[in-house]
């Protein structure tokens, strides 16, 4: 049994998982018939893991998604649907955010873009990258809004969604005119870089 000192030092280095694995192992039979390397293992491994999880609970409640139940292994590939089951197992990987691209998810109401845009922000949380869920309609008023006023605040806007710097966006609208017409009205000059425009 650890004593007192030891855990108000564990305590004040933040280690409370390692404090929890410390007086688990005390309930496990023949635990002391184990190396000191190995039960450090063990207590090393309680203690990362509880940390991973508790900042990918963080990083997914800060991202303000709606819900958290979609998920890229419960899509539904239906053939109506025309999506690209490799481009969206490509893009769970991570690989557009390395390469700093943009996703435009674009259709009609109803189709599961926002669904998806958050499968796929959940997906970035799991690889520990910052995520932030904003709605188009919100995101261009807010823009508006500040883009009117003077005390400097369209500068905070874009500071604020610009964070983090090397996430990339996941932008849902229902058409591409609907963003281009946002857009114009913002005077945001936007170049399309789709084949289909």
């Amino acid at each position: 049994m650890i004593n007192q000192e030891t855990t108000r030092k564990l305590h004040e280095m933040r280690l409370i998982p390692m404090i929890e694995a410390l007086e688990s192992q005390e309930h496990i039979e023949n635990i002391r018939q184990m190396s000191f390397e190995d039960r450090l293992e063990l207590l090393v491994d309680v203690a990362y893991n509880t940390r991973q999880n508790n900042k990918l609970e963080r990083l997914i409640k800060d991202a303000g998604f709606s819900t958290t139940a979609p998920a890229i292994s419960n899509i539904d590939y239906q053939p109506d649907r025309q999506l690209d089951q490799d481009v969206i197992n490509k893009l769970a990987t991570g690989a557009y955010i390395k390469a700093h691209h943009n996703v435009l998810l674009m259709g009609a109401s109803g189709n599961g873009k926002t669904w998806l845009a958050t499968a796929l922000g959940i997906a970035a949380c799991r690889q520990f990258y910052k995520v932030r869920y904003v709605r188009l309609p919100e995101l261009m008023d807010d823009l508006l809004v500040a883009k009117n006023e003077v005390n400097g605040d369209f500068k905070k806007i874009l500071v604020k969604y610009g964070r983090p710097v090397h996430s990339p966006n996941i932008i849902v609208c229902m058409t591409k005119i609907g963003l281009v017409m946002h857009l114009r009205k913002m005077k945001i000059k936007w170049h399309w870089l789709s084949k289909n425009t």
